[in-house]
Formats: C-alpha cells, sequence, structure tokens
C-alpha cells in the first residue's frame, strides 16, 4: 500500500465512522508495516540522510570528471605604451615607439595520463563513503522504523489495557450496585459501599490516564511516519495472532553478520581509512599528462624597434610533475592515515563484539517472552478463580470486603501482565529484526 491508499483508507474511515469520530480526525486500523512503507518517504527525520546519501553518490561523478582533460582558454587585449632605451649607465635616454594596441590568445589542453592512482583511488574512496551513505541511512531507517515499533506496540498495550480496566470498572460498578442493594436490606455496611467506591474511582483515575497515555504516543507515532497530524492510529488487532518464527541464536546471529547496517558501516569505515591510506602514498608518485596549447600574441615587443605582428605557434608534449617534498612531508600525513585505519579495524571489533552480545540478549528475552506469557496465562485463570470464589463467599456473608478488593485488585493485576506478557513477544521480536538489521 501506498502513501495515497493509505491516506485514503484514512479518510474512508473517517467518513465512514460517522459521529464516533471528532471533526477533522482521521481514523483507521493500520498495521505497522504500512506505517513503515509511510515513514520510507514522508518521516522527516529520515530525510536529512537520503540527502546525504545522494550527495554520496554525486560526488562518485565528482571524482570520475578528474579523468577528464583540463582545458584553459585565455583570451586578452591590451593598451601598451611607448618605451625608451638607455645605455647600461642610464645614459643616451632615446624614446622607443610601440603599437600602442596589444593583443593575446592562448588555449592549453592537458589530459592526465599516470597520477601515481590518485584518480582512480579517489574515485574509488567516493564510491566507499557513498556505500557508507546507504549504510547509514538504512541504520536511520531501522532506528526510526524501531522507534514506530516502541510506540505502535505501546498503544496496543494501552488499548489492550483499557479494555481490561473497562471490564474491571464495569465488573465493580455491579458488585456495588449490589453492595447498594444489600445495605438497603441491612446486611451491608456504608463502610463497604465507601471503600468499592474508591476502588471504582481509582480505576477511572486510571482509565484517564491511559486514554491521555494513548493521545501522547499517538502524536508521537503520527509525527514520526510523517501522517496527517489529526490522524489516530488503531493498530491492527490481529498482531497478538501471528505465528513468530522460533530460531536459535546461531540464525539471529549469522543473518546480523549479514544484513546490520551498523557493522556494514564499520567495514566500510575500515575501507574508506585503506583507501585514504593509498591515496597519500600516491603523493609519493610522478604525475604525468600529456599537453597541447596554442597562442598568439601581438604586437612582438622582444624585437627592438617592436614589431607590429602577431606570433602564433602551437605545441604537444608530454608533462611530467614530481613533488619532491612530498617525498619528507607525506611521512606523517601516511603515519595519521595508518593510525585512521587501525582505529577504523578495532571500531569493527568492537562493533562485532556489540552486535554479537545484543543479539544473544535479544534472543534470551525473546524466548524468555514466552515463558512469561504461560505463566502469566496461568496467573490470570487463578486469579479469576480465585476472585469468583472470593464474590460467591462475599455474598453469603463469608468474606470481607478487605478479600472483595484484594481479589477484585490481584485480577486487574494479572490481566494487566497478560496483555503486557502478550506485547513483550512482539516487541522482542522486533528487536531481534532490528539488532540483525531486518526490521
Amino acid at each position: 500500500m501506498n502513501n495515497r491508499r493509505l491516506l485514503t483508507g484514512l479518510l474512508s474511515a473517517a467518513l465512514s465512522g460517522g459521529g464516533a469520530c471528532c471533526v477533522g480526525q482521521s481514523h483507521a486500523m493500520t498495521s505497522l508495516e504500512e506505517i513503515f512503507r509511510v515513514a520510507e518517504s514522508n518521516s522527516a527525520q529520515l530525510r536529512p540522510s537520503l540527502t546525504a546519501e545522494e550527495e554520496a553518490r554525486r560526488e562518485i561523478s565528482v571524482a570520475r570528471s578528474q579523468r577528464l582533460p583540463d582545458i584553459n582558454a585565455s583570451l586578452s587585449f591590451s593598451f601598451i605604451g611607448n618605451g625608451f632605451t638607455t645605455k647600461r649607465d642610464f645614459g643616451d635616454y632615446q624614446k622607443a615607439p610601440i603599437p600602442h594596441f596589444g593583443n593575446g590568445a592562448s588555449i592549453n589542453v592537458s589530459q592526465p595520463v599516470y597520477t601515481g592512482g590518485a584518480i582512480t583511488t579517489g574515485i574509488e574512496l567516493a564510491e566507499l563513503k557513498s556505500t557508507a551513505a546507504r549504510y547509514a541511512t538504512e541504520f536511520k531507517r531501522d532506528n526510526i522504523r524501531f522507534n514506530l515499533t516502541g510506540y505502535y506496540l505501546d498503544i496496543y498495550k494501552c488499548t489492550n489495557l483499557r479494555m481490561v480496566l473497562q471490564e474491571n470498572i464495569a465488573q465493580a460498578k455491579r458488585v456495588l450496585e449490589e453492595m447498594k442493594a444489600r445495605y438497603e436490606q441491612g446486611t451491608a455496611l456504608q463502610n463497604d459501599i465507601t471503600r468499592y467506591e474508591l476502588l471504582v474511582s481509582n480505576l477511572d483515575l486510571q482509565l484517564i490516564k491511559i486514554d491521555n497515555t494513548i493521545e501522547i504516543l499517538n502524536n508521537s507515532l503520527v509525527t514520526t511516519a510523517g501522517l496527517p497530524e489529526n490522524t489516530v492510529i488503531y493498530p491492527d488487532t490481529t498482531l497478538l495472532a501471528r505465528a513468530l518464527p522460533m530460531e536459535g541464536e546461531e540464525h539471529w546471529q549469522q543473518t546480523a553478520k549479514e544484513m546490520s547496517p551498523s557493522l556494514q558501516l564499520a567495514k566500510s569505515g575500515v575501507e574508506i581509512s585503506k583507501k585514504a591510506e593509498t591515496l597519500v602514498k600516491s603523493e609519493r608518485l610522478p604525475k604525468i599528462g600529456l599537453q597541447a596549447g596554442w597562442t598568439i600574441d601581438g604586437p612582438i615587443l622582444v624585437e627592438v624597434p617592436p614589431i607590429n605582428r602577431n606570433l602564433s605557434y602551437w605545441w604537444v608534449g608530454v608533462g611530467i610533475n614530481y613533488n619532491l617534498g612530498s617525498l619528507y612531508k607525506s611521512n606523517k600525513s601516511l603515519a595519521k592515515s595508518k593510525v585512521a585505519t587501525r582505529k577504523a579495524a578495532e571500531e569493527l571489533i568492537a562493533e562485532e563484539e556489540n552486535i554479537d552480545l545484543a543479539v544473544r540478549s535479544a534472543h534470551i528475552r525473546y524466548m524468555e517472552a514466552y515463558e512469561e506469557l504461560k505463566t502469566q496465562e496461568k496467573s490470570v485463570e487463578l486469579a479469576d478463580r480465585n476472585y469468583s470464589v472470593t464474590s460467591t463467599r462475599y455474598l453469603n456473608d463469608m468474606a470481607l470486603i478487605t478479600d472483595m478488593l484484594d481479589a477484585a485488585n490481584s485480577k486487574l493485576e494479572a490481566e494487566q501482565q497478560l496483555v503486557n506478557a502478550r506485547i513483550n513477544i512482539i516487541y522482542n521480536y522486533y528487536k531481534l529484526l532490528f539488532i540483525t538489521g531486518t526490521i
């Protein structure tokens, strides 16, 4: 789904929602992958990286242009004043009339033939920088996607928690009505009603906080993805039903080595440093080029008296340029380049270790999330059973109001933890995708 289709879907959802939607807002159930696609072209945070990547690509063309010949042309017109001649002791002064109109034109062409590898290395260096810029863009894109995943899953979590709270509020209000009826019959205390009203009040406050949290998260997601300001995102309700892969740690480690943008960026850093080192070495080599030129000047002033004619000539040849100073000046630059290469190699090793540790940690948490889900499902089952038993005993005057409050709070806590456990599986899976560069 492209951006236009997604935005059309948002608008259609808003129109079909009727009175349920606020004016000026677009509501839509959107998958995480659709949000990724919108952010690809709309995210303001990604745009500078894309521009930097384009700049690096154009730098390749600039480097390749160094292979083209240099052509210099000049044209001049001048007024020449009269001269004079003297003996060597400045005696015997005589005027020397000179034609006053002077003109000159020349064209020089120089084609590099051998530059010690400077041009070729410069092109390769530009290509490596372009590759590094692409990896930097991918790394930035992955960061944006992971942030969007966090916002999206937090919205999903809060939405589910909101449903749990609403169910508990409705249940608490039903119990409260029963208490009031029993109070009228003289079988319940006003203190019991007050304490349960306090429970309902606290649940209402939690509901308000969750609504505010959802609004904040939605604003963050919409802004990061570059969606219209008033868009309200409803997460895909089938997200938790997905069958996620259960590959072992070795699979994820291998994937990270092949796909991780941060690791590829570090490898590019090593290659860039090596090319920069080669470029410094090329300064010690001679530069050879083919040269050709043509010039015309007038008047001819080297004769006395001057000749009022144009002198024109052309030439072709081979030019050799050797900077002898580079033999002793480039040593320090070369030593610096070698240190930079060693530093880049050390940074690559450090990044490989960081990726290895991050993948291992994320995989452990991913597997742990499944175990946590099993535990929370059992906790909810026990909490529901405890609440049902406690409620029956309370109605039969066999339990205190404190037992009811404890049972209600335990049930709410267990249901909230179950929601968190389900979301944590999705979050840890996407974290693995982020670390391995496959999000």
